[in-house]
């Protein structure tokens, strides 16, 4: 049993288009539990002064814990540490690496940056648990000191997840670094199923709390998961800080940039948080929910692409040709399902909606603003989904401060945005400014980029946009279409007819759509086709034949 264990753990990922696919897979598993966590949430508490306080007091933990974890990790720890061991001496059947001396620097390295981030974690999270008072203040002015009092209590509690994801990323690192990315792939799954706990069995137990400790216990399984393939890997951990250490040097120097524009990022939430806690009740948690609604597509396809894309621009950064080919199939990929998927969140917004969030103190009230806000927020993710791509564009070029100053004018708009539109349109004001703010983003590091690079390939791109557009209409058209012509056949009052109409007038929307890209002959389109007779099973039988029918027609049969 062990020895099947280990296989697990010790399993590598070969290639990165399944890599891709491995990581893509449990973020989409991760995305639906998350859903079904905010579906839990919505029915148990509805959008009202308990979530208020509980997203607000989650705001000043997770600052930390994407400031110092993510910037280290994304920027610094995986380079460095891959460097490191790629000359290791390692045997497949054994696993990947023996613990002889050359291994010895970097599972130091991992030892040590693991002690200093601890430590770093754990003296941050100290002073937040004394200050929480003062932070709530500051982020939530609008609430009464009853709220206040309980954000407190729960931004306490949460100060104890940086820490673990602290030492989960470092672990989840080491796996990226080996292409082991079966555990580190499941590790977000678990973490959502420790929120999920929370609500259903903690809350019942200790009160509203129980939403704190489930995220504590989310992030304890996040850790815990990642532990066994490390260990199997042969890492040992050390009690020792060397400061002086030059790949730790090297890891704090990448990090810096890096840092930056999660702080802006960071910022611009925090913001929010400020602005939404003088709304009426339940309105930050609307904008939460809305976001995370928004996001699905986004994480699924903007980043996936970005990520995916990133080593291919890096490589050609100063190959102007290459560079723009390899930037404009990633971009053309991302709007093939992006404009889709906005037409989708547009006109099934209400479905959306009513099926995730729909259930127990989920009052009608709240699902209104959350079809306001959500409307609002599709109109700009395009942009949204093309800015991670863009900024990608800079970093392979070495420049990290243009999307950073970038960034800071985003933030700066954003707030006055949000000031603007909040006190005459409510929540759905915060939303409509998020996405003007990232419209401008979008555009300001487009203009810049071409003004840096010349041409980006912008005619096909045009073109290419033309096909979705079209085709994407007709299919919102389809949708209405098919929500009317449903509508008498299923009782709408009830979860069950609500999900048969979306679901119906959804794929209607989607066959349309892909249907008009093929006869359009859109490139992409035919891209997909290809993917899919290249990777699924089914598809290589169909390639397969269609391969024997033109060689039976050049041989005259």
């Amino acid at each position: 049993m062990l020895s099947r264990l280990k296989n697990i753990f010790k399993k590598k990922t070969k290639g990165i288009a399944a890599a891709a696919v491995l990581v893509g897979l449990f973020s989409l598993i991760s995305r639906f539990l998350g859903i079904f966590r905010d579906r839990i949430l919505a029915g148990e508490f509805g959008a009202g002064q308990i979530l208020d306080t509980y997203y607000s007091a989650f705001r000043i933990p997770d600052l930390i814990y994407n400031l110092i974890v993510l910037g280290a990790l994304s920027a610094g720890f995986i380079p460095v540490f891959s460097a490191l061991i790629k000359n290791m001496k390692c045997d497949d059947k054994q696993y990947f690496c023996s613990s002889d001396h050359d291994n010895k620097i970097a599972w130091n390295l991992v030892s040590n940056i693991l002690n200093i981030l601890v430590l770093a974690l754990a003296v941050l999270s100290l002073i937040g648990i004394i200050f929480a008072p003062f932070f709530i203040s500051l982020i939530t002015p609008g609430f009464s000191e009853e709220l206040k009092s309980t954000a407190v209590l729960l931004t306490r509690i949460m100060f104890l997840s940086p820490v673990l994801l602290g030492i989960s990323s470092i672990f989840g690192g080491v796996l990226q670094s080996f292409k082991s990315f079966l555990i580190f792939s499941l590790a977000p799954v678990f973490y959502n199923v420790g929120i999920i706990c929370g609500a259903l069995f903690f809350v019942p137990v200790v009160g509203v709390s129980g939403l704190a400790w489930g995220v504590v216990f989310g992030a304890f399984l996040h850790m815990i998961i990642q532990v066994p393939p490390v260990k199997f890997m042969g890492f040992s951990w050390r009690l020792f800080i060397d400061v002086y250490d030059k790949n730790l040097r090297k890891i704090l120097k990448m990090m810096v940039p890096r840092t930056l524009s999660l702080a802006i990022a960071q910022i611009n939430l925090v913001v929010i948080t400020v602005i939404a806690s003088t709304m009426t009740s339940g309105s930050l948690t609307v904008f939460n929910f809305a976001n995370n609604l928004q996001s699905f597509p986004i994480g699924i396809f903007g980043i996936s692409f970005a990520v995916a894309a990133f080593p291919a621009l890096s490589a050609s950064a100063f190959d102007q040709k290459k560079l723009v080919s390899h930037f404009s199939y990633a971009f053309r990929q991302i709007l093939f399902f992006i404009i889709p998927s906005t037409v989708l969140l547009i006109t099934l917004r209400a479905q959306i909606i009513r099926v995730v969030l729909g259930t127990g103190a989920f009052s009608w009230r709240d699902t209104l603003l959350t079809i306001d806000s959500l409307g609002f927020f599709a109109l700009s993710l395009f942009a949204q989904a093309t800015i991670p791509l863009l900024v990608r564009v800079f970093y392979a070029r070495q420049n990290s401060k243009t999307p950073f100053y970038i960034g800071l004018v985003v933030v700066i708009m954003n707030v006055f945005l949000s000031l603007f539109f909040g006190k005459r349109m409510g929540v759905a004001g915060l939303a409509l400014a998020f996405s003007l703010s990232s419209v401008f983003n979008f555009m300001t590091l487009w203009m810049w980029l071409y003004f840096e690079i010349g041409n980006l390939d912008q005619r096909k791109i045009m073109f290419s946009v033309i096909k979705f557009s079209v085709s994407a209409l007709a299919a919102g058209l389809f949708i209405q279409a098919g929500k009317v012509f449903i509508w008498p056949f299923v009782d709408m009052t009830k979860f069950l007819g609500v999900l048969t109409q979306g679901l119906v007038a959804g794929i209607l929307g989607l066959l349309v759509y892909f249907l008009l890209c093929y006869f359009m002959k859109s490139e992409e389109m035919l891209d997909l086709l290809e993917l899919i007779k290249n990777k699924l099973p089914f598809g290589k039988k169909v390639k397969k034949i269609e391969e024997i029918g033109d060689q039976s027609e050049a041989r005259g049969l």
